[in-house]
């Protein structure tokens, strides 16, 4: 009997068991609503039942009687069949939600644009809110889809988008969320589908870390949340069905990064687990089966980030997850990295082997960043720490950004025409060119008398080019402070007025210059880049000139030509290289400068059989360019920053003396209310800045790192980056670097130096390439710095060739203790300033580009 009692009570629990399993299931199915909107059936998609508005349900009522119906045949998306229908309102449209729990919940208002009777979706426009919380302001869903596409194409990908979801997390309290659908007057909405479902209240921590800072309180129980991207680091792009939990999508990552090959994707799929129990809601195991991690053979400059840029809405808080798995190293200490948030440090020494408790455990990391009114862009970048001894490389599984509501608010008005394109940048196009167009109107009727006279000359003079001149590229009329746009715009000419003439030299004819390159022989070519050929040509007198023809198909090489033009116009030292003059007959673009007999600096350290130069002679190139540098920097109100310093852009005269040369990526430098330039990233591999590659803002400092490197290319002799060399060595920086920090760099120097030097000079020489290598620029040197300390090294040496030579008037030990003990900048301005004067004749560039 006891047997039996005892086996009807397990099936009576077995029985309780299911119930309880079956009630738990159907409650949490009643928090979901899924609803196809503009239709009266049932539709099964991603294994869901999406329930048409039309059909009978307490759970959802309908509000605003005046809305219609609209379908199509077509779709191609995941959610094909619910994106034929659609809700069409012109007036208020309120959805009921009833039987709602307290808790948090993913509201996805889906939109997918397509021809509607009497409407055109082109110009929709409306608002969204959600008990009062408002959502979306002014919205047109056609533009948002543009806009989206634009920056795809931008990015080099297939513009492919054709709807549009948009996902947002809002705590609720117990009964019933309305949501309200306002078009703006005049205009009218439509809505394809609306999908709440219930979310885990451990999906978000109340307390995160700020970024740069410490731990703050998000106050999640009274914001709404809205997700911005949501993205499989390294993965193919997951649907709804690979998120069972919550149905999130998680896109791609390419097309947010902003160097595709910075990164290679690795994958591994055995024993993927989450670290933590609980965080099984945080994201699927498949988000953390995949990773990207820096580049080993396609990116060399290894200081340098993994960067991904997003656009985000300004005066926001963002809260940015970013979800690590480590997926190849077994050992703690071996990848270490550092994660940057805007250009701020948010994590350093950052080991996901260590903060995981393992290989092949998911994990993920919270930042808090209050984005300002002035940025609507968001950087995430991730990089090696160089401040620890680990060699590994930065890695990344998955990346999610929200946005917090401020104030009752989660919009931002800003609206894209059906181009693409900014609405309020289109209007205030039209506003300048109305006023421009206005001001050109009455300038053209006060002065319409001197304009007619202008028109004849210049018809008369159009009519003698045209018969000296065939079409196709304008003769190059230089014109200082032209842009290059429009340079662009009147077919690659740049004019040149009387001033410009004035400072730019001799104007040669074509019939010299062709003379003195025996008719551009390319047995005379000496160099060639984006812009052309250099030729070295002689001159009727016997002078030796540098020919620099640019042609006429490379608009890259038409704008750093210009940009030559403009800075060689107004400088003049000793230790840059010199413009004599110029030609601009039968379409031809040509410079002439001073010629460099010795050639650039490189191909006396390696890759050539030059003799090779001596300790004092690298020293004193050294310290010429770095002289040229130093006037660049200081010689006029911002300063000029060159972008393209390296050894093959110094150049040596006939008696070895060092001057810049390749001013076609200088920039000037910052306004006296500015810290740096922001632009684009330019320059030479291996040689660049890491901080300008990161934040894409330009400062003198970037010049010192640069030059860094050039100090140690000439004192090691081998390139910047060997990809033949082993790991450690193929970036000479790095290399070096880690060399002279164990102070021992006299053991990689070039065998041509060993015993022939100071090695005094070398320590102290050394410590100078060190600071100007610093990752921060506020912790390099200024360039007037590097100028004096390079002198004193030299003094050292010049003091131990007299003390081996028997020589006691001055000893190097003299000079260490005469020395000061941390760098101060001496009044070499004035020194520079003295050679500014400098003959425009002379003998010639010798530019490699």
């Amino acid at each position: 009997m006891s047997k039996l009692r005892k086996k009807y009570l397990e099936h009576l629990l077995c029985v309780l068991i299911f119930f309880t399993y079956v009630i738990g299931y159907g409650e949490a199915q009643s928090k979901s609503f899924l609803v196809d909107c503009g239709s009266n059936t049932t539709t099964e998609v991603d294994g869901r039942t999406w329930v048409g508005d039309l059909s009978p349900n307490k759970s959802v009522t309908l509000q605003g009687f005046d809305a219609i119906t609209a379908s199509t045949s077509k779709g191609s998306s995941v959610y094909a069949e619910i994106y034929k229908t659609a809700r069409v309102f012109d007036a208020v449209l309120n959805y009921t939600f009833e039987g709602i729990t307290q808790g948090n919940y993913f509201v996805r208002l889906h939109f997918s644009p397509f021809a509607i009777e009497n409407h055109n979706v082109n110009e929709s426009s409306f608002s969204v809110f959600a008990d009062g919380l408002r959502l979306m302001l002014d919205i047109n869903i056609a533009g948002e889809i543009a806009h989206k596409n634009l920056i795809l194409e931008s990015t080099g990908h297939n513009a492919t988008a054709s709807s549009l979801v948009k996902e947002f997390l809002l705590p609720t309290g117990p009964g019933k969320l309305v949501l309200s659908f306002i078009p703006e007057k005049g205009s009218f909405g439509f809505v394809n589908a609306i999908e709440i479902v219930s979310v885990d209240d451990k999906l978000f921590k109340e307390s995160v870390t700020k970024v740069g800072g410490s731990e703050v309180e998000l106050g999640l129980g009274g914001r709404g949340i809205e997700t911005m991207y949501r993205l499989n680091v390294g993965g193919p792009k997951l649907g709804p069905s690979k998120d069972l939990k919550l149905y999130r999508t998680w896109e791609t990552d390419l097309s947010y990064m902003v160097i595709e090959n910075a990164g290679v994707e690795v994958k591994n799929s055995s024993n993927i687990t989450y670290a933590l129990a609980d965080d099984s809601p945080v994201a699927p195991l498949l988000v953390y089966e995949t990773a990207r991690m820096m580049s080993n053979t396609e990116v060399l400059e290894k200081r340098f980030n993994i960067s991904w840029k997003f656009e985000v809405d300004p005066n926001f808080d963002y809260l940015v997850r970013l979800h690590f798995c480590e997926l190849l190293v077994d050992k703690q200490n071996q990848r270490i990295f550092r994660i940057y948030i805007n250009n701020q440090t948010a994590a350093g020494n950052f080991d996901i082997f260590a903060h995981a408790g393992g290989k092949n455990k998911g994990i993920y990391q919270d930042y808090f960043d209050p984005v300002s009114s002035k940025n609507d862009v968001l950087w995430i970048q991730l990089g090696p720490d160089s401040s620890v001894g680990a060699s590994g490389d930065a890695l990344l599984s998955g990346l999610e950004i929200f946005k917090l509501s401020k104030n009752g608010n989660l919009a931002h008005l800003i609206r894209f025409d059906s181009t693409g394109h900014s609405v309020s940048d289109s209007k205030m196009r039209i506003i300048w060119i109305s006023v421009g167009a206005g001001i050109a109107i009455i300038i053209f009727f006060v002065f319409l008398g001197i304009l007619v006279v202008c028109l004849c000359k210049k018809r008369r003079s159009k009519s003698d080019e045209s018969k000296n001149n065939p079409p196709g590229w304008r003769p190059l009329f230089l014109h200082v402070n032209n842009s290059t746009a429009n340079a662009k715009a009147t077919g690659g000419s740049l004019r040149l007025n009387t001033l410009a003439a004035s400072t730019m030299g001799r104007k040669f004819t074509l019939a010299e210059i062709r003379a003195a390159t025996k008719n551009f022989d390319d047995g005379l070519a000496i160099g060639v880049g984006g812009f052309g050929k250099v030729y070295r040509g002689e001159l009727e007198d016997g002078t030796l000139i540098a020919i620099k023809r640019a042609t006429p198909h490379s608009q890259q090489g038409l704008a750093e030509f210009e940009t030559e033009i403009v800075m060689l116009s107004r400088l003049r030292h000793r230790h840059l290289v010199s413009l004599i003059g110029f030609c601009d007959e039968h379409n031809e673009m040509i410079l002439v400068y001073e010629y460099m007999a010795n050639g650039t600096l490189r191909s006396h350290l390696f890759g050539s059989n030059l003799p090779p130069l001596s300790w004092k002679q690298r020293l004193e190139a050294c310290i010429g360019s770095a002289r040229g540098l130093h006037y660049l920097h200081t010689g006029s109100e911002r300063g000029i920053i060159h972008r393209d310093v390296k050894t093959t852009n110094i150049l040596l005269d006939e008696n070895f003396v060092a001057k810049m040369s390749d001013f076609g990526l200088s920039k000037a430098g910052p306004s006296m209310d500015h810290t740096h330039v922001s632009t684009a990233v330019k320059g030479s591999f291996g040689y660049l800045d890491p901080e300008y590659f990161r934040r894409q803002q330009l400062t003198e400092k970037s010049d010192v790192y640069s030059f860094g490197v050039v100090l140690f290319e000439a004192v090691c002799a081998r390139a910047v980056i060997n990809p033949t060399l082993p790991k450690d060595q193929i970036n000479l920086a790095e290399w070096a670097l880690s060399w002279q920090k164990q102070r021992n760099l006299e053991s990689i120097i070039d065998s041509n130096l060993r015993g022939n030097y100071s090695p005094e000079s070398l320590e102290k020489y050394g410590e100078i390439a060190e600071k100007c290598l610093a990752d921060e620029g506020k912790n390099r040197p200024m360039m007037g710095e590097v100028l004096w300390s390079l002198e004193y090294v030299l003094q050292i040496h010049e003091a131990w060739l007299r003390k081996q030579n028997g020589e006691n008037s001055f000893s190097s030990s003299q000079a260490v203790e005469e020395a000061p003990e941390s760098f101060t900048l001496p009044a070499c301005s004035n020194q520079d300033s003295s050679e500014t004067e400098q003959s425009q004749t002379g003998s010639a560039l010798h530019n490699s580009a």
